[in-house]
């Protein structure tokens, strides 16, 4: 093997020590010679087992501290339902009803599952070429699905809030008997053996899986290889990512809602940009079987919808372990796939109470990131005025001292190594973004990340979890601004659940403008319900997209 390796001199250990801030001795070098060149050839020989990207490393991340309590109970959901919910005369405007609505209205029978499916399958087909949202349809098996779940609703097996109730699976999902192409032309014939954990779970709660959508390639930006998936709010500008397709669809009422994940920033910057709700649960809470690995202690998936309580929602379907009890309530194993367990997920309660006790808990805020002049501080200002005329008692909070952005290598260590081989064949030339910041450069850089650095940055990320466990310690939630200050960086790498909320629109641009609501660990509840208070006392989720309200394609064509 070491025949076959490039051969090297002390100078060329003294010219690597260069790019890692190091610095030994002629002696030192001599002395690692050998070592290093037989440190190639173990490369070699690692580098000739077939890796597939589902293949977890021997080690995992956990958010939660040795001194960590969570809910050990669970209590029932009173979902506070509006059993009064009525037809609108344009049947059309049922694309921008809530989950919640549009739940009631099935279970009465006011309105079928198939009627719904082929409502949306209509509007995607009419406004995608434009939004760029879709990547496949899985309209015969959306039909299917919202056949069987009007049958089984009319002999009065009715599984719950999200049964016959359209979605559609950011492509990064695996769904049997479709592709996954993960947003690049590398993987555009990747066609799975199984369907992921959350699909599954989403199957037995009775949804129906319309579309795979659009991801930026390999789960970063709004560029894949069919273009640049849009806000429906300022088609000349790009949805976000990566979680691009997934916000994009939900804002335009294309459907109900979706399925994303977030790494560092893919559900709350969609979100954003395109005025719906994104909820990132905390690390660990929802399987990631089935699911593209980007980064192994950093991935999360959650879900983007129209509000809030539609979140909480389609989070109480999708939580714990794959095999928790499903929403039939049988018991089984309600992934029916053959992915090893996810060592992540953790089987915890998920205890929400719609209505937010503003007398008893304590709301903190960042306050040196409120206090920072930016772009949307006037929006962000206005969020805490709101908040105290709610009746929140607000507490200042700081976040850690330690600087989040080193840390960085974490996920681009473990993004390179997902994606070896795309780096050392040479495929990574085969994708759309060629700049310096973006994957294939990312991946080549993260080459050079000594491995020792790695493991001391995961050290001082445990540092930063105890400091961010002492800084939150007196509040029971706490608002920052979506994007300043540091805390999506901060939060997604101490695995902290976080949900965005529009707060109003950018006059210039159109664009939407949200806050961040952030918890304690495995406290989505606390979370979604104050987020829920928000939007009922403002409304801004509520708002349609002017191109993309009912009858508006009808009045396109005609003029």
């Amino acid at each position: 093997m070491q025949d076959t390796l490039p051969s090297f001199t002390a100078e060329s250990i003294r010219e690597a020590e260069k790019l890692y801030g190091l610095s030994f001795s002629d002696a030192h070098r001599d002395s690692m010679m050998k070592d290093v060149i037989t440190q190639l050839g173990y490369y070699e020989e690692l580098r000739g087992y077939d890796i597939g990207n589902d293949v977890m490393p021997a080690m995992h991340f956990d958010p939660m501290l040795p001194w960590h309590q969570s809910e050990e109970e669970q209590h029932s959901i009173d979902w506070m339902l509006d059993e009064q919910v009525e037809l609108p005369d344009e049947p059309e405007e049922l694309a921008f009803y809530p989950v919640e609505k549009l739940a009631v209205l099935i279970q009465s029978g006011a309105v079928t599952s198939e009627e719904l499916t082929r409502m949306f399958l209509e509007r995607i087909r009419r406004y995608d070429d434009e939004l760029k949202t879709v990547v496949t349809l899985t309209d015969s098996l959306a039909l299917a699905q919202a056949r069987r779940a009007d049958r089984e609703i009319a002999e009065g097996n009715y599984r719950g809030l999200l049964h016959g109730i359209p979605y559609g699976t950011k492509d990064l999902l695996d769904l049997k008997g479709y592709p996954a192409s993960w947003g690049s032309k590398i993987y555009a014939g990747r066609e799975p053996d199984y369907t992921a954990a959350v699909i599954s779970k989403l199957e037995a709660a009775g949804a129906v899986h319309v579309a795979k959508l659009s991801l930026g390639e390999l789960a970063w930006g709004d560029v894949w290889f069919g273009g640049m998936t849009r806000t429906p709010w300022n088609t000349q500008y790009g949805s976000s990512g990566s979680s691009a397709g997934s916000a994009s669809a939900v804002a335009a009422g294309l459907i109900p809602f979706s399925i994303g994940s977030e790494t560092l920033g893919s559900i709350i910057s969609p979100a954003t940009r395109n005025g719906v709700t994104g909820f990132r649960p905390t690390f660990g809470r929802v399987s990631r079987q089935g699911v593209m690995a980007l980064s192994w202690s950093m991935d999360k998936i959650g879900p983007v919808t129209r509000s809030a309580h539609d979140a909480a929602i389609v989070f109480d379907a999708i939580y714990g372990p794959a095999n928790r009890t499903d929403a039939s309530g049988d018991g089984g194993d309600a992934t029916g796939s053959g992915y090893e367990k996810d060592p992540s997920v953790r089987d915890i309660p998920f205890n929400y109470d719609p209505e937010f006790d503003f007398e008893n808990k304590r709301i903190g805020y960042i306050a040196d990131a409120f206090e920072s002049e930016h772009g949307y501080h006037e929006f962000d200002k206005r969020v805490l005025e709101k908040l105290r005329d709610l009746g929140a008692e607000l507490v200042p909070v700081s976040l850690p001292e330690i600087t989040a952005a080193p840390m960085r290598i974490i996920l681009n260590v473990e993004a390179a190594a997902a994606f070896d081989e795309v780096t050392r064949s040479g495929k990574d030339t085969m994708m759309v973004r060629q700049v310096r910041d973006a994957w294939p450069n990312v991946f080549r850089a993260a080459r050079f990340v000594p491995a020792v650095e790695y493991i001391q940055a995961n050290r001082i990320r445990t540092l930063l979890m105890k400091q961010m466990d002492e800084a939150i310690s007196d509040v029971d939630v706490y608002v920052s601004p979506s994007f300043v200050g540091g805390n999506l960086q901060v939060t997604n790498l101490t695995g902290h659940p976080s949900v965005s909320v529009p707060t109003g629109f950018d006059v210039e641009s159109g664009l939407p403008v949200s806050i961040t609501f952030n918890g304690h660990l495995y406290d989505e509840g606390t979370v979604l319900s104050l987020a829920r208070a928000w939007q009922m006392a403002t409304g801004y989720h509520e708002k349609i997209p002017p191109d993309f309200a009912p009858g508006s394609g009808e009045r396109e064509r005609d003029e």
